[in-house]
C-alpha cells in the first residue's frame, strides 16, 4: 500500500479547531467509508494493537495511548511517537466508521511502532489542560515509558506539526533516555523566548498578542469536562470510546466580530466560551491568566517552552513554511541548536521552509496558491517504492529517511543528499539549497524612508532611497483603535473566519489614509530577497504608548503587490521585554526597531521594493487602545497621531538581506 497519505491525519487534528468554527463535517461517501473499513482491516492484519492504554506520570495521572506495533514478536521496533491535544480517537463517532488509520499502518509497514498519545487535560488523559502539555516531565516520561517496552529497541522519534509538534523542543532539552530524533513541523508555538524573539510561543509580536490563540483557545480549554471514572477497564474504554469520544463540541462563532469585543480579557467569556487558562486561574504549572501576561512573565518559564537557556542535542529534522504565524523564531531556533549542540549532533539537523500556510507543506500541488500569489509548483517530488514512477510526498520519503538513519541504524541515501537548509524562493518558484541560513554570502542592503511628507496611501509620495534624506520631513497617520487598520492575507492561523492568511494583492488597502507606503524605483534587474529583514523607525506620537506596524510587499508593475511578511512593536516595549515599560512623551522622536521579518522572495525586475507602515493590524494582532494601562481590561481607547520621522538625523530604514548568484 502507498504510504503517501501519512501525513493526512496529523493535518486533520492541525485543523480540527477551524473546522469546529465553521459548523458540523460533511458526511462521508460510501467509498470513504469503505477505504477507512479497508484500511482498518489491513491494520489488524498487520499489527499488535493496543488501544486505550493507560500511561502513568510521576505524580500519578495517567495519560490515554494507543499503540500499534509489527506482529512479528522475534523483533524489537523504533517507535513514532506522536503527541496531541487533538482528538485521536480511532472511532469516527460522526460517522459510524473508523477513522482514516493510514498514518498508523504506513509506520507499521515501513518497520517502526507508533505510538500517539493525548496530553493531560484532553480526551482520555486524565488531569488539567494547559498549552504544550505541561508539565514537560509528562513528555519525559512518556518517552521513556515507551523505550522500556519490551518491543521497543530503545529508540523514540518524535513527528508532528502545530500543537503536536511545539512540545517537542522543551522536552528534547531534558534529554531523555530513548529519544533518538525529532521532526518538528510549524513549531512556532513551542518557541518561547530565543532572541531577538520575544514570542513566548507566538503569543505576541513586538509585544502585541497574537490573536489567534484567543480563538484557539475557544475551543481546546476545558476546566470543567467529562470523564469516565478512574478505574474504568482498558476493554471498557475501548467499547465507550465508539459512543463518546469526549470531544467538545462548541457552538461556531463568528470570530470576525467576536475578536472585537472589549475588555480583551472577557472575549472567550463573551461568547459564551469554556473557563481555562486564557483568562482564569488555573492548578497548571504556569498558573493560567495567559492573556495578563508580560512578555517576559515569569509564568512563560513554567510551562513547555523551549528558551534559549536550554540546549536540544539530538538529530532534528525542522520543517518550517513562509506564511506560517511566525517564521521568524523557528528559523532562529534551528540555528540557535546548530550553534549550541555537539559538533556531530550540530551537523544532524535539516531545515525545510516552503511557501505555505500553517501546517500546509502537503497540500501543495501542480499549481500551488497562498492566497492569491500563484507560487507554482511547490510540491517537494519522490518517488514512491510500492509503484513505479508514483508520486509521493518527498515530505514522507525525507521522514523516513531521517528516521531510519537514526531510530534504526540504517544507511540514508535520501538523507545524506539533504541539503542542510532547502528552501523555496517565491517568485522564482522554485527550491534553493544552503548549508547555513540565512544563504552563504547573502549581504545587506539598506534602504531608507523618504518623502516630502505625504506617503498616505500608494498615491503619496513616500519613496526608498539608498541615502537618507538630508532634511526631515515626517509622515503623520491617525489611529483609532475603534477603526483598526483590518489585515487583510498575512501570516496567521487558527482565527477562523476573522483573518483569511496568505499573500494577497495590497493595492486595495493601500488607499487608506492611515497607511504610509514607501516604494523603491522600480528594479533594473532582478534581486533575491532570503533571510531577515530588519526596520528601524524613528517614531513620535501624542499618546502614552501605541503601536507601529510595518508590511514588506513585492509590487508588480500595474499590480499585484504582495505582502511577504508582517512585524509589529508595542513602543512600551522598545527598550526590550525584559525591561519595565517606557512611556512615550508627546512630540518626542524615539528609535524604535522591531523584531525582524523573514522571506525568501524573488523581486524580478521592474518590481518595486515596498515598505507599508501603520498602526494597527487587527485582529492579526489586538489593538492599542494607547493609554498606557494594561490593554486587556479596558473598554476605552483614545485616538493616537503617529508620526514617522526620516532624515540623516532619523534614517528610517529597511535593511534586507541580498543573495546575488
Amino acid at each position: 500500500m502507498s504510504i503517501r497519505r501519512i501525513a493526512f491525519f496529523l493535518a486533520a487534528l492541525v485543523i480540527a479547531p477551524m473546522l469546529r468554527a465553521q459548523g458540523p463535517r460533511a458526511s462521508l461517501s460510501p467509498e470513504e467509508a469503505k477505504h477507512r473499513a479497508d484500511v482498518e482491516k489491513q491494520l489488524e492484519d498487520a499489527a499488535v494493537i493496543d488501544r486505550k492504554v493507560m500511561v502513568r506520570m510521576r505524580d500519578g495521572k495517567l495519560m490515554a495511548a494507543d499503540v500499534y506495533r509489527p506482529k512479528d514478536a522475534s523483533k524489537k521496533y523504533p517507535v513514532i511517537f506522536v503527541r496531541t491535544p487533538y482528538n485521536f480517537n480511532y472511532w469516527d463517532i460522526q460517522n459510524g466508521v473508523p477513522r482514516d488509520m493510514t498514518t498508523e499502518l504506513a509506520a507499521i509497514q515501513r518497520g517502526y511502532a507508533f505510538v500517539e498519545m493525548n496530553e493531560r487535560g484532553h480526551f482520555f488523559s486524565e488531569g488539567n489542560y494547559d498549552i504544550l502539555g505541561p508539565p514537560r516531565t509528562d513528555g519525559y516520561d512518556a518517552i521513556g515509558w515507551i523505550s522500556s517496552q519490551p518491543w521497543s529497541n530503545g529508540k523514540v522519534g518524535l513527528e508532528g506539526c502545530s500543537s503536536t509538534a511545539e512540545w517537542q523542543m522543551g522536552v528534547a532539552a531534558m534529554s531523555p533516555a530513548g529519544l533518538a530524533a525529532i521532526n518538528p513541523q510549524g513549531f512556532g508555538a513551542g518557541v518561547g523566548r530565543v532572541k531577538p524573539y520575544y514570542e513566548q510561543g507566538n503569543w505576541y509580536r513586538g509585544g502585541a498578542v497574537q490573536m489567534l490563540f484567543i480563538a484557539w483557545l475557544y475551543g481546546e480549554q476545558n476546566e470543567t469536562r467529562p470523564m469516565f471514572p478512574p478505574n474504568t477497564s482498558q476493554q471498557d474504554l475501548i467499547r465507550e470510546s465508539k459512543s463518546f469520544d469526549l470531544a467538545q463540541h462548541l457552538p461556531p462563532v463568528d470570530w470576525s466580530q467576536g475578536l472585537r469585543h472589549l475588555p480583551e480579557q472577557d472575549i472567550i467569556k463573551a461568547v459564551d466560551g469554556p473557563h481555562g487558562v486564557f483568562a482564569d486561574p488555573e492548578p497548571v504549572p504556569t498558573g493560567g491568566r495567559m492573556i495578563q501576561r508580560t512578555p517576559n512573565d515569569p509564568a512563560w518559564y513554567k510551562g513547555g517552552l523551549f528558551h534559549d537557556d536550554m540546549k536540544i542535542n539530538v538529530p532534528g529534522l525542522w520543517f518550517m513554511s513562509w506564511y506560517d504565524v511566525s517564521v521568524g523564531p523557528n528559523l532562529a531556533t534551528y540555528n540557535f541548536v546548530r550553534r549550541t549542540a555537539s559538533a556531530e549532533i550540530a551537523n544532524q539537523q535539516w531545515a525545510v521552509i516552503a511557501p505555505t500556510l500553517h501546517c500546509s507543506y502537503r497540500r501543495a500541488s501542480a499549481e500551488t496558491k497562498v492566497g492569491e500569489r500563484d507560487m507554482g509548483d511547490a510540491r517537494l517530488h519522490g518517488v514512491d517504492p510500492s509503484g513505479p514512477g508514483h508520486p509521493l510526498s518527498g515530505y514522507d520519503e525525507l521522514t523516513f529517511a531521517f528516521f531510519d538513519r537514526f531510530l534504526k541504524g540504517e544507511a540514508s541515501p535520501a538523507l545524506e543528499k539533504q541539503p542542510k537548509v532547502l528552501y523555496y524562493t517565491m517568485g522564482l518558484n522554485k527550491w534553493q539549497s544552503s548549508d547555513t541560513w540565512p544563504p552563504a554570502g547573502a549581504k545587506p542592503m539598506t534602504l531608507y524612508l523618504t518623502s516630502g511628507g505625504k506617503a498616505n496611501t500608494v498615491k503619496g509620495d513616500g519613496a526608498l532611497s539608498t541615502a537618507a534624506p538630508g532634511s526631515d520631513a515626517p509622515d503623520g497617520f491617525t489611529y483609532d483603535p475603534a477603526s483598526p487598520l483590518p489585515s487583510y492575507g498575512g501570516n496567521v492561523c487558527c482565527t477562523g473566519n476573522a483573518v483569511a492568511g496568505g499573500a494577497m494583492d495590497q493595492r486595495k488597502m493601500e488607499e487608506r489614509p492611515d497607511i504610509l507606503v514607501f516604494s523603491s524605483e522600480p528594479l533594473k534587474e532582478g534581486i533575491e530577497v532570503s533571510g531577515p529583514i530588519e526596520v528601524t523607525l524613528y517614531v513620535s506620537s501624542d499618546v502614552k504608548d501605541t503601536d507601529v506596524t510595518v508590511k514588506l510587499i513585492d509590487a508588480a508593475p500595474n499590480g499585484p503587490a504582495y505582502n511577504l511578511d508582517e512585524t509589529i512593536q508595542r513602543l512600551r516595549y522598545r527598550e526590550g521585554y525584559d525591561k519595565p515599560p517606557v512611556w512615550l512623551e508627546k512630540g518626542k522622536v524615539y528609535k524604535v526597531t522591531l523584531q525582524p521579518m523573514n522571506t525568501s522572495n524573488y523581486f524580478a525586475a521592474g518590481h518595486q521594493i515596498r515598505v507599508e507602515v501603520s498602526g494597527s493590524n487587527f485582529p492579526r494582532f489586538d489593538r492599542n487602545l494607547n493609554t498606557g494601562g494594561n490593554n486587556y481590561d479596558e473598554t476605552q481607547g483614545v485616538v493616537a497621531h503617529t508620526a514617522i520621522h526620516h532624515s540623516k538625523e532619523y534614517p528610517s530604514s529597511v535593511t534586507l538581506t541580498i543573495v546575488k548568484k
